[in-house]
């Protein structure tokens, strides 16, 4: 690929994140060397996938260059790749101690943790990789250690956000690093490379200590079973959930793994003292009204624990009618029809349902304009650049940031390569980007023909034909078999009409083309569509299966 970039500029170049609220992927280039700042994933629902993630193949080819990956945090859509993606780069990982623990898991479990090496930066931490002179500065969001990522070049200056909000009482951890990011400002700054997500939302984002003391006040309010569904990786939420518990005398138990593997990390950095939770096996020996469960699947995801209570599929916890079941979570979009699913199974079981609509038990994680319009003011950027946020929430950045004083305001898109020049910033190249899908235990490209295959099955079904030929002749009747194309009436009769239409085209095909078995191929294809097409409106997916005798 031929570069069009000057090595000797600072570059900013995505490779997810920009356009879309998941995957981040960010490289920062300079004098020959790229810096990897997160590598995460989003869910995916459909054509049987699990999670979807960067194509790393720019980066890929290129890492030899590559001097690191700094992680700012441990949410799934900043780490949740690394697992997938290391072996193809297999540079070191950087992250402060909370974000190392849950890595380290994720490596451990994939069996690459002895392979990998994985450098524990205190918070606060300094360190230098190639040409990138870095330190993290603490921010507060909805997981501890959060971090801004302070990268400074002889070419200038960047502050990289991370996700973010303020929150003068964040229950867990550091609060917000005022003073570091106003000594930036004053020194100046080059580019603010900023979270878009909550971008639509005027005034500050609220305070996790305001949900504790709501749900404190609602539990106490209940009679039977309560259960509280969260974000697993939101430990001043879990916080908040077991002093509900311990404000009104309830005993506790986990529903989901990963609720475990965070209480684990959190316990192991300081962030949560030690609780006696229930066994799953001693739940039904409790009383209802002494019984508090926290669970995973706030987003509806069928397998997760509130999702098989819904449903009465969980072999150890049950709810009855006049049970409560508390929301304390946003709707991630996309999730919203499998959310309703679940909540809906709930009430149609006589199951109290209270979200954030009914009452204050969520606040997002992320900045609304009254925290960006501070941020700027403290951090002072001659460039803002808008991330991890839909197009929308990118572009409403920048028309903001340049209402507040910014003077450019470049909107990214993955692939670009920008240049972050004080006089003329702008885009100078593009590069590679894509998606990959995790299909079971493989990788496979987003927009494989496999993939697209499957989708055509899903949306009008697959036929099977097979034809037997001699010397360029039809051998009996085309044999042929449907999945997914029509009810048994309307196949059955069908079959004629399609058959026919199959051994009119080859009566009237020359024998060229009747011995070249792709472009045969392509006849069946292209007549047995039409003749569905014209039968119902459809055009399935034909395979065709050709016997040469």
């Amino acid at each position: 690929m031929t570069q069009h970039y000057n090595k000797n500029e600072l570059l900013f170049t995505p490779l997810g994140g920009c356009g879309e609220i998941g995957m981040n992927l960010n490289l920062y280039g300079y004098q020959g060397k790229w810096l990897m700042v997160d590598l995460g994933i989003t869910f995916d629902q459909d054509l049987g996938l699990d999670i979807i993630m960067p194509d790393p193949g720019f980066i890929e080819e290129n890492k030899s260059d590559l001097v690191g990956l700094v992680l700012t945090h441990a949410h799934e859509d900043h780490i949740g790749a690394v697992p997938y993606l290391w072996q193809k780069l297999r540079c070191p990982i950087y992250a402060t101690p909370f974000t190392a623990f849950l890595v380290k898991e994720k490596l451990r479990e994939a069996d690459l943790l002895e392979q990998a090496t994985i450098h524990t930066i205190p918070l606060k931490g300094a360190f230098q990789l190639g040409p990138f002179d870095l330190s993290y500065v603490s921010l507060t969001h909805s997981i501890p250690e959060p971090n801004a990522l302070i990268i400074k070049t002889p070419a200038g200056v960047v502050v990289h956000s991370g996700d973010w909000k303020l929150d003068h009482d964040p229950l867990i951890g550091e609060k917000t690093d005022e003073n570091t990011l106003k000594e930036l400002g004053e020194q100046g700054v080059l580019a603010l490379v900023c979270d878009s997500t909550n971008v639509f939302e005027k005034g500050h984002t609220g305070s996790e200590a305001d949900v504790r003391k709501n749900l404190i006040k609602l539990v106490s309010k209940q009679k039977g079973r309560v259960v509280i569904s969260c974000f697993a990786s939101n430990v001043a939420r879990l916080s908040s959930a077991l002093e509900a518990a311990r404000e009104t005398g309830r005993r506790v138990a986990f529903i989901g793994r990963s609720l475990h593997r965070m209480y684990e990390a959190a316990r192991s950095c300081g962030y949560l003292d030690k609780v006696d939770f229930l066994e799953e096996s001693e739940i039904k020996q409790v009383p209802p009204e002494e019984l508090l469960l926290i669970c995973t699947g706030s987003q509806g995801e069928p397998r997760a624990g509130l999702s098989r209570i819904a449903n009465r599929q969980h072999p150890r916890a049950q709810l009855e009618e006049g049970d409560t079941v508390f929301f304390s979570s946003r709707k991630i979009p996309g999730n919203e029809h499998q959310i309703k699913a679940v909540q809906e199974a709930l009430i149609h079981h006589g199951i109290n349902v209270i979200t954030d609509k009914e009452a204050p038990i969520h606040v997002s994680g992320h900045p609304s304009k009254g925290d960006l319009k501070e941020m700027y003011s403290w951090v002072k950027p001659k460039i803002l650049v808008p991330v991890h946020g839909e197009v929308a929430h990118m572009r409403e950045q920048a028309q903001f940031g340049k209402k507040c004083g910014i003077e450019q305001a470049i909107v990214p898109a993955n692939g670009q390569v920008i240049a972050l020049n004080p006089e003329n910033p702008g885009v100078v190249d593009e590069v590679h980007w894509g998606r990959l899908a995790l299909d079971g235990n493989q990788l496979v490209p987003r927009r494989s023909d496999m993939l697209r295959d499957r989708f055509k099955l899903s949306q009008a079904g697959v036929i099977f034909v097979t034809l037997t030929l001699r010397k360029g002749r039809l051998k009996g009747e085309p044999l042929i078999s449907t999945m997914g194309v029509g009810e048994p009436d309307f196949v059955e009769c069908s079959l004629d009409s399609i058959k026919d239409s199959i051994i009119d085209m080859i009566a009237q095909a020359d024998e060229a083309h009747l011995n070249f078995e792709d472009g045969l191929k392509e006849m069946v294809r292209v007549t047995v569509r039409r003749a569905l097409n014209a039968l119902k409106g459809k055009k399935p997916l034909v395979v065709t299966h050709l016997v040469f005798l």
